[in-house]
């Protein structure tokens, strides 16, 4: 028997509710309502999407479903392909030592921000099987899990920044788009 086809998720627009709408604790009755069996397809499907638009961290509102669950990781380039499914996740503690550095998201195309946060987290969550997990994150996958959990409780990066900073990163992103508009116009006209 063939493994099931891992169904296909794409992105909601940033001025879709679902994504500035905190979501509520998930329960495994959820999933049939969803079309999903386990919190396993669940998962696949996240990691695929995510990998599909180049992200290394993922949560379900920004894929228009309700769970309160997000993905990270997945990458050679981090911690050897170190990879989380999250459900129902929370942040017990914080250092004091917080870092700056420049963040991007899937539901913001080109628009990258410099965001200061705790640079070492305690969080707890339940894995695909429903155990809990207690874990330390520093630096990257700190960063990573902080931005997916903000996403849970219906907060975006562009509100963690002034106006003024979200406005020239806007400029900045509108200007990296239309470059890159240019570039496939041309690729493709030079291929006609």
């Amino acid at each position: 028997m063939a493994d099931k086809e891992i169904k296909q998720l794409g992105l909601i627009p940033a001025n879709d509710i679902r994504v500035n709408t905190a979501i509520a604790p998930f329960k495994d009755e959820m999933l049939k309502e969803h079309g999903f069996e386990s919190r396993a397809e669940v998962s696949k499907a996240m990691f695929m999407c995510m990998k599909k638009y180049g992200g290394v961290g993922l949560t379900c509102n920004q894929a228009g479903l309700p769970f309160r669950m997000f993905v990270m990781g997945n990458h050679l380039s981090l911690n050897n392909g170190e990879k989380y499914a999250c459900w129902n996740p929370r942040i017990v503690a914080t250092s004091e030592q917080t870092l700056l550095g420049q963040e991007g998201c899937l539901t913001f195309p080109y628009l990258f921000l410099k965001i200061d946060r705790p640079r070492t987290i305690n969080v707890e969550y339940e894995d695909d099987d429903g155990k809990l997990i207690k874990k330390e994150f520093t630096d990257l996958f700190s960063r990573i899990y902080q931005h997916e959990f903000d996403h849970t409780m219906g907060i975006t990066f562009v509100e963690k920044v002034s106006k003024l900073k979200f406005d020239m990163a806007r400029k900045k992103a509108e200007k990296a788009y239309k470059r890159d508009l240019r570039i496939a116009e041309l690729e493709k006209s030079n291929k006609a």
